[in-house]
């Protein structure tokens, strides 16, 4: 996480490939192949030269000048990242992977949270906007609160909505097919025998963790299984909210025999529950997620989930982003990458069983 310095209004000269190359040992060409994104030069070279350009005050742009150099005095190279929080591994995955993707063309990332409050996320739009970050990656897009992203259109600030999108307001996406991923992981439950099962999601007014509902919902109902009123939760994307929710669904004199999670870190906090009560997993309840966090796969957790391409997701992001900022266009991308399901012990399946699908 990186403080954001705006520019001064200065313009900086214009770097020439042969400066560039003298000061970074290389040849002008090879200096014109990184700048300009073509491949032959190492990864090492590559962010050398990056490295030197930015010390340089060198800046990109769509617009080739001399040498074939791409140059905006204007591009900060500095972009933003707005999260619903930091207590999920999910969202600090995507910050690191991100960071990590952006620091390899010479960008830092400034990191915001927004506690999925919708006047926090509009005035966090609005800070980056007016901080001139040069575009920003938006991981906490509510449903129907389109005033974020309206003020980034407004001010020509390119984003990027990964996993949450608004329903009001077009843009580049990257996510799951979550209403896949989800009849999948629901579908297996009840492969299982299972038939009084309950849902906890996050948030409705994100519309990843509403698609999952809905389809949870859906494929249950097809198989003859209701899940309706109390059996249907709404919680906190962390363990509290599953543990509330746990609370709730563990208290009633006719508790589920299996819980679907539209989340990692909500299935281990009702798993922390059930244990807390005598209860053991799976031979009273069965637990499942969504998310595939590495800790939740692990031999000690064993969580069945269905597995979300951290890196994958966030580098795509990253690169449509990047595609945004240097060719500005009208026309919007979306991005699925594949989920799987890993198979772990908390549905019923035997050890043995384990294994992605």
């Amino acid at each position: 996480m990186t403080d954001i310095q705006t520019e001064p209004a200065m313009r900086p000269p214009k770097m020439s490939a042969a400066a560039i190359a003298r000061a970074c040992g290389v040849s002008p060409a090879t200096v014109s192949y990184v700048m300009n994104g073509k491949p032959g030069v190492s990864t090492e070279t590559r962010r050398h030269i990056i490295k030197v350009a930015n010390e340089l005050g060198f800046r990109p742009n769509r617009n080739a000048g001399q040498d074939g150099i791409r140059l905006d005095p204007h591009l900060n190279r500095v972009i933003g990242l707005i999260l619903p929080n930091i207590v999920n591994p999910m969202y600090t995955g995507w910050a690191e992977n991100i960071i990590t993707a952006t620091g390899r063309d010479g960008f830092e990332v400034f990191v915001a949270t927004t506690q999925d409050n919708p006047d926090t996320l509009a005035q966090v739009a609005m800070t980056l906007a007016a901080r001139n970050v040069d575009g920003i990656i938006i991981a906490a897009a509510l449903r129907e609160d389109s005033r974020a992203l309206r003020t980034l259109r407004q001010r020509r600030v390119p984003y990027i909505c990964l996993s949450r999108r608004s329903d009001h307001l077009p843009g580049d996406f990257v996510g799951i097919d979550d209403d896949a991923a989800a009849t999948q992981l629901m579908q297996h439950v009840l492969d299982h025998g299972y038939r009084e099962i309950a849902t906890v999601i996050g948030p409705r007014f994100s519309t990843a963790s509403l698609a999952r509902e809905q389809a949870f919902v859906r494929t249950a109902a097809a198989a003859g299984v209701a899940i309706t009123g109390e059996r249907k939760i709404s919680t906190r994307l962390n363990r509290d909210g599953g543990r509330v929710a746990a609370e709730k669904l563990l208290a009633s004199t006719t508790p589920p025999r299996a819980i679907v999670c539209g989340a990692d870190e909500i299935a281990i906090g009702i798993m922390e529950h059930a244990l807390s009560m005598g209860l053991r997993i799976p031979e009273d309840l069965a637990v499942v997620g969504s998310d595939g966090l590495p800790h939740s796969r692990s031999e000690l957790v064993g969580l069945t989930t269905i597995v979300q391409p951290i890196q994958e997701m966030a580098n795509n992001a990253f690169s449509l982003l990047l595609d945004q900022i240097t060719h500005p266009r009208n026309t919007f991308t979306h991005i699925l990458c594949e989920h799987r399901l890993h198979l772990g012990r908390t549905c019923g399946c035997p050890p043995g069983a384990t294994r992605n699908t």
